[in-house]
C-alpha cells in the first residue's frame, strides 16, 4: 500500500513538504496540517509566501491557523511551539448538561478529552474529564466535579524539561498557562513524546554535522546543502592531524613501526572521547548535568580515561614489543613503554575533550551537540599522534 500524502510530508523536512503541497488546494493543505504535530505544521506553513499562509490559515478548521501563527512567537523547542487552541473552556458555574450540549458537535471533528474551567479573568481553576461528566448528575455545575488547582505547563518551558514534569502523569493532554495562570492553550501528551524523540534523534545527527531538519526522504540536493559545509570543516580540522604526522616525519622514516600503531592509538583515544561525549550529552539532555557538577564530571572522565588507557595500553604495549622483537628493533622495550604511556595519556586527554567540548559549547550559548563529533575526532587524533610520536622522538632519536 503506497504511503499517503500525510505520511510523506510528515517524514520530510519543512521546505520539501511545502514544495510537495504547492499544487494542493488551500483547504486540503489546512486539513493535512491540522492532523500533524502543531510545531511541525507551523514550520511547513512558514515555507509558503505570506499571502498563501493567510489563505491556508483562513480555511483551517477550529481556528487552527490562528494558533499556528501564535505558536511562532515562542522559541523553537519549547512547549509554546506545540500549542493547540483549547475548544472546551467553560466557567465553573456552567452545568454539565450545558457543557455536553455545547460540545456535541465539536467532538465530531476535534480532539476533546478534558474540559478546562476558567475564572472570569481567564485563569485556570479546574479540569474535568469527560468520564466524570458522563457519570455525574447533569444538573450539577462543573465546580462540583472538577479537579481544582490542576497541573499545567508553561509555554516557555523546554520540551525536554516538560517531559520530565509529565513522565509520571501520562495524561492525554495538558493545559498550558502563562505566568499569571491564564489558560492560553493545550498540548497533547503524544505530541510531547514525539517532539522529545525527535530532539533526541536529532542530537546524534548534530554531532556529525547533520541538520535537525533533514529526514530520510529529504531530496539529495537539500541533504548535500545540509551536510557538505560540515565536511569541509572536517577536512580543515583533519589537516591539523596531518600536520602533526608531517612534523614527525623524520621519526617515522627511522622507525617505520611507529606508523603501524598510529591508527591504533587514534582509534582507541577517539572511542574513549566518544564514550565521554555520549554520556555528557545524555546528562545535558536529561537535565542531570547541572553547571555546578561540571568540575566533578571533568575529573571523573579524565580519571576514567587514564585507567582505561593504561589497561588497554598494556595490551598494545605487549603487541608493540612482540612486533619490534620480530623486526629485530634494538629499542623494543622502549617502544613498548612509549606505547603504554602514550595510550594512557591520549585516553586521559580524550576523556577531557569529550567532556569539555559540549560543556564549552553550552557555556558559549551554542547547541552542545552541534558538530561536537567533528571537533572531538580532531582533538583525539592530534593528542594521540602528538603524544606518541613526540615521546618516541624525545626518548629514542
Amino acid at each position: 500500500m503506497p504511503p499517503s500524502l500525510l505520511d510523506i510530508i510528515s517524514t520530510t523536512d519543512p521546505e520539501s513538504a511545502a514544495r510537495r503541497l504547492e499544487d494542493e488546494s488551500d483547504a486540503r493543505i489546512a486539513e493535512l496540517l491540522g492532523q500533524m504535530n502543531p510545531g511541525f505544521a507551523a514550520q511547513i506553513l512558514q515555507e509558503f509566501d505570506a499571502d498563501r499562509r493567510q489563505r491556508i490559515a483562513a480555511v483551517s478548521p477550529s481556528s487552527g491557523g490562528e494558533q499556528w501563527f501564535l505558536d511562532q512567537h515562542f522559541d523553537e523547542g519549547t512547549v509554546g511551539r506545540l500549542l493547540e487552541r483549547p475548544l472546551a473552556v467553560f466557567r465553573a458555574d456552567t452545568s454539565i448538561a450545558a457543557v455536553i450540549e455545547a460540545l456535541r458537535e465539536v467532538v465530531k471533528h476535534a480532539f476533546v478529552i478534558y474540559v478546562f474551567v476558567t475564572a472570569a479573568d481567564g485563569k485556570l481553576v479546574g479540569v474535568v474529564a469527560f468520564r466524570e461528566m458522563l457519570f455525574a448528575d447533569h444538573a450539577l455545575p462543573l465546580s462540583a466535579v472538577m479537579v481544582r488547582q490542576p497541573f499545567y505547563l508553561r509555554p516557555e518551558t523546554d520540551v525536554v524539561d516538560a517531559m520530565r514534569e509529565v513522565v509520571t502523569r501520562h495524561y492525554p493532554a495538558y493545559p498550558v498557562c502563562d505566568g499569571e495562570g491564564r489558560l492560553i492553550g493545550s498540548v497533547r501528551g503524544h505530541v510531547l513524546f514525539e517532539q522529545q524523540a525527535f530532539e533526541i534523534s536529532a542530537q546524534a545527527g548534530a554531532m556529525v554535522g547533520i541538520d535537525k531538519e533533514e529526514r530520510i526522504s529529504t531530496p539529495w540536493p537539500r541533504s548535500f546543502k545540509f551536510r557538505h559545509p560540515w565536511l569541509q570543516l572536517n577536512l580543515l580540522t583533519a589537516f591539523l592531524a596531518g600536520a602533526v604526522v608531517s612534523y614527525f616525519q623524520g621519526a617515522i622514516n627511522q622507525i617505520v613501526l611507529l606508523a603501524v600503531f598510529l591508527p591504533i592509538l587514534s582509534g582507541q583515544s577517539s572511542n574513549t572521547g566518544c564514550q565521554t561525549l555520549a554520556v555528557t550529552l545524555r546528562g545535558m539532555t536529561l537535565g542531570e548535568l547541572r553547571p555546578d557538577q561540571a568540575r566533578r564530571v571533568i575529573i571523573k572522565e579524565a580519571w576514567l580515561g587514564w585507567w582505561n588507557g593504561l589497561i588497554v595500553g598494556l595490551v598494545a604495549g605487549l603487541a608493540m614489543y612482540l612486533m619490534a622483537r620480530a623486526q629485530h628493533q634494538p629499542d623494543a622495550l622502549w617502544l613498548a613503554a612509549i606505547t603504554v604511556v602514550a595510550m594512557a595519556v591520549s585516553c586521559l586527554l580524550s576523556g577531557l575533550a569529550g567532556a569539555l567540548i559540549p560543556l564549552g559549547m553550552r557555556r558559549l550559548g551554542a547547541d552542545p551537540a552541534t558538530a561536537s563529533g567533528i571537533f572531538l575526532s580532531t582533538a583525539t587524533d592530534v593528542f594521540s599522534m602528538g603524544v606518541f610520536l613526540g615521546l618516541a622522538t624525545w626518548l629514542l632519536l
